[in-house]
């Protein structure tokens, strides 16, 4: 049975102390993935983002996809991270981290995860800009990117 920890939460995180934490828990892993992601601020106009979600049913969707990962990769170990409210440009927005046996394991796991939580998880994300603020919409770069993992294939 794999460890797996799914955590949704308004407060900022610590990068370092989760990873520290998630490698101990790991043990005997050989390998240990982590991926952070950060608030873009692309054409710097971004003020903040803000990311909704319905409780209960987005953490139930991604502890399935997480369920998928841990079966699919052999993996020891998994966590996702993932911040919801208002967010400034530059911080933490989520985390993955994947253990596994072996790193080729570890690393397309991490990708599988991100993959899945840039494109099917159940946020809803507004970037408050200096023009106003804007929904934001799925990309075709995100689809494609979750294409190469229907079927087995990765």
């Amino acid at each position: 049975m794999t460890d797996r920890v799914i955590r949704l939460q308004e407060a900022p995180f610590d990068y370092g102390a989760e990873c520290a934490a998630f490698a101990e828990r790991a043990g005997g892993a050989g390998a240990v993935v982590t991926f952070l992601g950060l608030v873009r601020n692309d054409g710097g106009s971004l003020t903040r983002m803000e990311i909704d979600h319905y409780p209960g049913m987005t953490e139930a969707a991604i502890d399935a996809i997480a369920a998928e990962a841990a079966t699919r990769f052999r993996l020891d170990s998994l966590l996702v991270l993932h911040r919801t409210g208002p967010m400034q440009p530059g911080e933490p927005i989520m985390m993955v981290a994947t253990a596994s046996r072996h790193r080729a394991e570890a690393f397309a796991a991490a990708e599988f995860l991100m993959d899945y939580l840039k494109s099917r998880a159940p946020f809803w994300k507004k970037e408050h800009r200096a023009e106003g603020p804007i929904w934001v919409a799925a990309r075709d770069a995100d689809e494609e990117a979750l294409d190469r993992w229907a079927g087995g294939a990765g």
